[in-house]
């Protein structure tokens, strides 16, 4: 899919081996017909690839402060066309819209200004957090479940600017 068309996204983060809730997030991204699903870090390792590989749609993630063999994860993504990890923050332009994914936040201040994007994809804290308007700003919680014991994960939908968070029942 070419990026100007990606009008609806799947996005999540802090998946941290999780291979069940992983499929599942797999399962309601398609359920939704996302055009592109977006990783915001802690993948964990290069299994991930296994229940990331049954998505119908292009992922694009980064790295985040507890991947391990980053090398191999990113080769293993790419050869087996899974999708892309980046080095964050990572800038994508999905047609009109600029859109930031990193994992940590503790550069959010910064990038939610000069030049401001429009959509701020983030991980890290395992917490759910959707505010502002221009930008938006989206950390979709955890998939994993690990540290909150809820598992979730957010759809943007690019044109109306809206995001919403989904838990995912295992």
């Amino acid at each position: 899919m070419k990026q100007e068309e990606v009008r609806k996204l799947g996005v999540m983060a802090d998946s941290h081996d999780n291979m069940d809730l992983l499929g599942e997030a797999v399962d309601l991204f398609e359920g939704e017909n996302v055009d592109l699903v977006l990783h915001a870090g802690d993948f964990m390792s290069p299994l991930t690839a296994d229940p990331l590989s049954d998505l119908q749609t292009d992922l694009v993630g980064v790295f985040g402060n507890n991947d391990g063999d980053k090398l191999f994860l990113r080769r293993r993504f790419e050869e087996e066309g899974v999708g892309k990890i980046e080095r964050g923050p990572h800038r994508l332009e999905l047609g009109e819209r600029t859109v930031i994914l990193t994992h940590e936040p503790r550069l959010l201040e910064v990038m939610e200004s000069s030049p401001v994007p429009d959509l701020i994809v983030y991980g890290h804290t395992h917490e759910v957090d959707v505010r502002g308007d221009q930008p938006l700003v989206v950390n979709p919680g955890e998939v994993g479940g690990w540290l909150t014991g809820r598992s979730t994960v957010g759809l943007v939908d690019l044109d109306e600017m809206e995001a919403e968070i989904r838990d995912i029942a295992s």
